[in-house]
């Protein structure tokens, strides 16, 4: 079983074009608050980013937003939940957010929301880190990503065995259940030693 107590979550500096989108970041975070967890995201106070960090942030528990440098001024509006971290670069934002993190879920999004989702499952794949993936698929935003995975498997580009390692569900309380639970897959290739993983990052 997975210990949580930092979940990192990925997400849209857009509110986009649901109302769902902005009422799952507002429950996922409420859902943090109540089970006691702190919050590692992107570092931005607007769309789904500020949504959710201010739900967690206004439930009493700690923030830690982490963004580079060069996105500062497009994705802060003036307000700043709990500590922001600047960074130099993308690849040193993800490395951090997930030294600092226990768990990691996507929510809707776009280009860097998926970025930072596949790098994770990619980490875990080589054995980077053994933590618990998740995907908030809200509306069924994530049905036709899930259904492409399962074209790349039926392809021959990914193993069966690395399904196991993206955890779905439509229910904030849902998924952190399953995470919680989450046991790396049986049948994962141990593609790299330790010292390789740490390499990598």
């Amino acid at each position: 079983m997975a210990s949580l107590e930092k979940v990192c979550v990925f997400c849209g500096s857009s509110n986009g074009t649901q109302p769902a989108y902005r009422q799952a970041a507002r429950a996922l975070g409420q859902e943090l608050v109540d089970r006691g967890l702190d919050l590692v995201y992107g570092g931005g106070s607007i769309g789904l980013m500020g949504v959710i960090a201010a739900a967690v942030d206004e439930g009493g528990r700690d923030v830690l937003g982490i963004i580079p440098r060069a996105l500062e001024p497009k994705n802060l509006s003036g307000v700043t939940y709990g500590r922001v971290m600047v960074v130099e670069s993308m690849p040193e934002r993800k490395r951090l957010m997930a030294q600092h993190s226990d768990a990691f879920i996507a929510m809707p999004g776009g280009f860097g929301t998926l970025d930072e989702l596949f790098e994770m499952i990619t980490w875990g794949q080589l054995g980077i880190h053994a933590k618990p993936v998740g995907l908030l698929n809200v509306d069924g935003y994530f049905d036709p990503l899930l259904q492409w995975v399962e074209s790349a498997i039926d392809h021959g580009f990914v193993n069966e065995a690395y399904k196991g390692l993206l955890l779905v569900d439509q229910d904030p309380a849902a998924l952190l259940d399953r995470m919680v639970a989450h046991r790396p897959p049986a049948g994962l290739l141990h593609w790299l030693s330790s010292e390789q993983s740490e390499n990598l990052t």
